[in-house]
């Protein structure tokens, strides 16, 4: 009996704590999933809050995403009016010193309210944990995301005005393998890297099929400007160019790439694109790479006038005029320290200043950096932080805007950028600094101005 009584209590007692643990499991449960809850923000809930300025809508897909190519199962391309970039990509390079301080940079502050979106609501979590470990504590997720928003095409959403002209690698390796890829109509096309020199870069490994373009068949000394119409012409047909001709251009540094397209769009070729992030946005995704050197078949004739835009690169003379014209600006791409005289930027330019008058459109640190265009892994800038900085300026898309460096290769990427943007009353001034400045008889200004 007593052994009974015994071994009824043990089993009461055991229920009760099992009981016990399964309401505060449950208790667990329930905490969590309101958590989740309260962390979720619905389609109505966004578009409340898309104008509120104590809020950031973070858009955490690929750039190639936000600035407009589509992915699949999404009706529209580009992002949520009004959110800001920051793929979730990005911080798996960086530490949490410097992640703090990028995500600053974008506006993406602790005081604010931040909603989070992507395409797969599991990312959208991952970012949200990340920022929250960063002690960010107002962290939203919109659970339904971008293919639902885009759904509705009430619903606004911004891109890139020319996107399709800023590719992204999947869309090489899909023309590449024949298959056709969004917004490629067209029946021939050619890759090129660019580069100065033999193509040092281009023999240790390039994208299969690629050619290499020696920046030395576009451009020349003593001032590093661009050859004669003529002699385009001949690079053009020896590469094996049309006028009709698809031109994918890359290289390890971008600005490369740019001083080539804009020597090409100069020339008549209509479409030309740049991959954006260069060589290494190729091989970060692991796709092939070879290192045959190949050779471009040449064509009879470019089939245009060269050049069909000479509006696109400019002389010195209408730099002048340009100067002169209330509603236009002659803007420099040149690092700060260049602008204000500190420094010519080049070993083989000695005098330091600016061209009189002219506007400072931010380059970076030197004269052979670009942060100020560039996102951490060399893709382009946010356009809307670009415009951004130019407005302060007064560079804006309703005037007419020439572009100028040292010698013209910064100048071709914001070029490039500002064509991307849809602006179309741009041009390069060839001869930049390097030009200007050996004539004394040119007015220079040196530092800091009055905007």
């Amino acid at each position: 009996m007593k052994k009974n009584f015994i071994l009824l209590t043990i089993v009461l007692v055991s229920l009760s704590v099992f009981i016990a643990c399964q309401d505060k499991a449950s208790e667990k449960v329930k905490s969590d999933n309101d958590e989740v809850s309260l962390n979720i923000v619905t389609t109505e809930d966004l578009k409340k809050n898309l104008k509120d300025k104590n809020t950031v809508v973070v858009d955490i897909r690929s750039e190639a995403q936000y600035i407009g190519w589509k992915s699949n199962g999404v009706k529209r391309g580009g992002h949520i009016k009004g959110a800001v970039d920051f793929p979730l990509t990005w911080t798996k390079d960086l530490n949490n010193k410097k992640l703090n301080k990028l995500l600053n940079t974008k506006g993406i502050t602790k005081n604010k309210t931040i909603i989070v979106y992507g395409q797969e609501v599991e990312s959208s979590k991952e970012m949200m944990n990340i920022l929250k470990n960063l002690e960010y504590k107002n962290v939203k997720v919109y659970k339904e995301g971008i293919t639902k928003w885009a759904s509705n095409k009430k619903l606004p959403m911004d891109r890139l005005k020319r996107y399709e002209k800023l590719v992204h690698p999947k869309w090489i390796k899909d023309l590449i393998d024949g298959k056709s890829p969004k917004t490629y109509n067209n029946k021939s096309y050619k890759i090129f890297e660019v580069s100065w020199g033999e193509g040092k870069d281009y023999k240790k490994g390039h994208i299969p099929g690629a050619y290499h373009l020696d920046t030395n068949l576009i451009e020349e000394e003593p001032l590093w400007n661009v050859k004669s119409d003529k002699d385009l012409e001949t690079m053009l047909v020896n590469n094996g160019i049309t006028y009709n001709t698809t031109v994918v251009l890359y290289g390890k540094d971008t600005t490369a790439a740019a001083r080539a397209a804009s020597v090409l769009m100069y020339s008549g070729v209509k479409d030309v694109r740049i991959l954006n992030g260069g060589y290494a946005a190729w091989t970060k995704k692991g796709y092939e790479v070879e290192k045959d050197i190949n050779k471009p078949e040449a064509v009879k004739e470019f089939g245009l006038n060269v050049p069909s835009n000479p509006e696109y690169i400019v002389g010195i003379e209408k730099a002048k005029k340009i100067l002169t014209k209330e509603n236009a600006e002659l803007v420099s791409i040149r690092s700060w320290p260049e602008y204000i005289g500190e420094t010519s930027g080049y070993t083989y330019i000695e005098p330091k200043g600016r061209i009189k008058g002219a506007k400072w459109g931010h380059a970076g640190s030197d004269a052979y950096h670009m942060e100020h265009f560039r996102n951490i892994d060399n893709t382009m800038r946010n356009y809307n932080e670009i415009k951004k900085f130019w407005k302060e300026w007064d560079i804006t898309s309703d005037k007419e805007i020439s572009f100028f460096c040292g010698t013209g290769w910064r100048a071709s990427e914001t070029f490039f950028y500002a064509y991307l943007m849809g602006w179309d009353n741009i041009s390069v001034y060839d001869g930049g600094w390097f030009e200007w400045s050996m004539d004394k008889s040119n007015p220079i200004e040196k530092g800091e101005p009055n905007k």
